[in-house]
């Protein structure tokens, strides 16, 4: 049976960011959002209107939602997570409008397993914007309108 579009959004955010406590959680939800109400560029057209799900689901946009990478099992994707109560409460603080400070209007992250974090995220389509635990975090470059 699918997962209804809340279930997704928990399993998502525990999946992506579980480890790095409630900030991280919320930066990356709010990240998700952020794709959903965007209204120009690539995900404008993916959201449609403000679809969550269709977010969530483009191809190749979060390791979670892969179950092979490179042709390997990934143990870790949202179908093997049992999200708990604060992931619920996150995806529904997120869908409320709530939005992380420090992450307000960015599009992308990453975890790069380093200490630094890449000036510009791949193709210049974001620029850093800021960290929150293992993620580096990035806004929309002009170059992010013409997607």
């Amino acid at each position: 049976m699918p997962f209804d579009t809340r279930e997704l959004f928990a399993r998502l955010i525990q999946c992506e960011s579980g480890g790095e406590g409630d900030a991280g959680m919320r930066a990356v939800a709010t990240v998700v959002m952020n794709r959903a109400n965007i209204n120009y560029g690539e995900f404008a057209r993916i959201n449609q209107g403000g679809n969550v799900r269709n977010v969530i689901e483009h191809a190749r946009q979060f390791v979670c939602m892969q179950t092979y990478v490179e042709g390997q099992y990934n143990p870790q994707n949202v179908f093997n997570m049992q999200p708990e109560a604060i992931h619920f409460e996150i995806v529904d603080w997120a869908m409320a409008g709530g939005i992380l400070p420090g992450v307000d209007n960015s599009l992308f992250f990453y975890n790069p397993y380093s200490n630094e974090c890449a000036p510009f995220f791949p193709t210049n389509v974001g620029v850093i914007h800021n960290r929150v635990g293992k993620h580096c975090f990035y806004i929309p470059t002009s170059y992010y309108a013409e997607t």
